[in-house]
């Protein structure tokens, strides 16, 4: 079985177990989970040090995450989002709670997100202190599941090689306790790896972190690159 194939089991697996004990609607999709106790897990994230000292974060767009959005605005904490696949030429959504059109209850929705944030190339950001991540599934040393399209990844990848992600940076997720795995998941060379994982009930600290050092574009498909524009820009460079 390939790492590809081991990933896409492990995904299912949570699914299934997650649909199995109610913690997701009978026939949810199969993607980032909208998890019951997303709210007090976002509330135990806003507990951690890490979280009082960030000014900026990057947030997944995915529902589950849209607590943490709503408190990051709230606590007056700017937020970088991707916007769908990388695919624009300024490929990250701004949210600057001060420049709000909208109360940041509504500016945290993804597709309202999508409607007032501007635009905003990789060199006009500014440096992370704070990522967050939606997972699918996770382990202990910091092992990580998406959905499978590894936008998250490049993502990260992405903002290392520019220098706005350094070792200070800390990477976080916010799931479910059914989606912490005891035991290893399939990783391959490119993943990184989260240095917390925020649960309803519980902080998880991990205790092997890893990042790739930036872009590997050797793995890269030919067809992803040309199809986000803050990639081909960089890969024309080269």
């Amino acid at each position: 079985m390939s790492v590809d194939e081991a990933k896409q089991a492990a995904r299912e697996r949570i699914w299934s177990l997650l649909e199995r004990e109610g913690v997701v609607p009978p026939g949810a999709p199969y993607n980032i989970p909208e998890f019951a106790g997303a709210a007090a897990a976002a509330d135990r994230l806003a507990g951690v040090p890490e979280w009082s000292s960030a000014r900026v974060l990057t947030t997944v767009p995915d529902t589950a995450q849209f607590p943490v959005r709503r408190r990051a605005l709230d606590a007056g904490k700017l937020i970088y989002m991707a916007c769908p696949r990388l695919a624009a030429p300024k490929p990250f959504y701004l949210l600057d709670p001060r420049r709000l059109p909208v109360p940041a209850a509504e500016a945290a929705r993804k597709d309202t997100a999508a409607r007032v944030a501007r635009n905003v190339e990789v060199d006009e950001m500014l440096p992370i202190d704070l990522i967050v991540l939606g997972s699918v599934a996770v382990n202990r040393r910091g092992a990580r599941l998406g959905k499978g399209a590894g936008y998250s990844d490049i993502e990260i990848a992405l903002l290392q090689e520019v220098g706005l992600i350094d070792e200070r940076t800390l990477i976080a997720t916010t799931v479910h306790r059914l989606q912490v795995v005891d035991g290893e998941l399939p990783e391959a060379e490119h993943d990184c790896r989260l240095d917390l994982i925020v649960t309803p009930e519980a902080v998880i600290r991990c205790v092997e972190p890893y990042r790739p050092a930036g872009l590997q574009w050797d793995r890269l498909p030919r067809d992803k690159i040309a199809a986000i524009p803050a990639l081909a820009a960089r890969y024309a460079l080269r």
